[in-house]
């Protein structure tokens, strides 16, 4: 019967160790596959390859709101109104020819732009200007012609005396026509900052300037157009 020598017995620590590494890496594989594991993605699992993802850097920005699309508001972008107001044409400014008025050289004034217009042709305007008509209800629209001249002349009542007086109707108590602004007492009864608006009791007034290009321009027989 032949002896043995006992011999030790060592357990293979790396054997083991590279079975339990093994075994690890496969069970995070596995979990990391389906999603339970946190830091790994299905198609990081399946690359072989565990990427650590930070949760601060997919996760949205409580601060920071979404960005919207015009899609996003049923009502669309926002526009501004574009419908502003007409200007309004001050009527001491609008030097437009009132329609209707005829052909041919004729004097033109507008009872309620208070403004004369003296026209050649059909719509040549070679002078426009302010005046002040009169306040009473005297003068109806029409078309007339100029009857009298003088270049010097005497209101009723005393009321002053005027040069360049152009007349071209009757009203019930005196003829009706343009001049330039009375003077009663050494004093204008009213001021050339005031023409544009009704003054006179009758008449049309004018300042000396105008007054004189109107004579020059209408003389007897001159279409005179009053329009409203």
């Amino acid at each position: 019967m032949g002896s043995h020598r006992a011999t030790e017995v060592r357990p293979r620590y790396g054997r083991i160790g590279m079975l339990a590494a093994s075994v690890v890496v496969t069970v995070v594989a596995v979990l990391g596959g389906t999603g339970v594991l946190p830091g790994a993605t299905p198609a990081d699992a399946g690359s072989g390859t565990l990427v650590a993802v930070d949760p601060a850097a997919s996760a949205p920005s409580p601060s920071a709101p979404s960005p919207s699309t015009e899609a996003d508001d049923p009502l669309g972008p926002a526009t501004s109104s574009s419908s502003a107001e007409d200007a309004v044409v001050d009527p001491r400014e609008d030097t437009t020819l009132p329609t209707g008025t005829g052909r041919g050289k004729r004097v033109v004034f507008s009872e309620g732009r208070q403004r004369v217009w003296l026209v050649e042709g059909r719509a040549k305007v070679v002078r426009t200007y302010l005046v002040s008509g009169s306040v009473e209800d005297n003068l109806d629209p029409g078309t007339y012609a100029v009857y009298s001249r003088s270049e010097q002349a005497y209101g009723i009542d005393d009321s002053g005396t005027m040069k360049y007086f152009v007349r071209f109707t009757q009203g019930e108590r005196a003829a009706i026509g343009f001049h330039d602004i009375p003077v009663d007492d050494g004093e204008k009864v009213q001021t050339v900052d005031e023409l544009g608006s009704p003054r006179s009791h009758g008449c049309i007034r004018q300042k000396r300037a105008d007054a004189i290009a109107l004579w020059d321009f209408a003389p007897l027989g001159t279409t005179v157009v009053v329009t409203a």
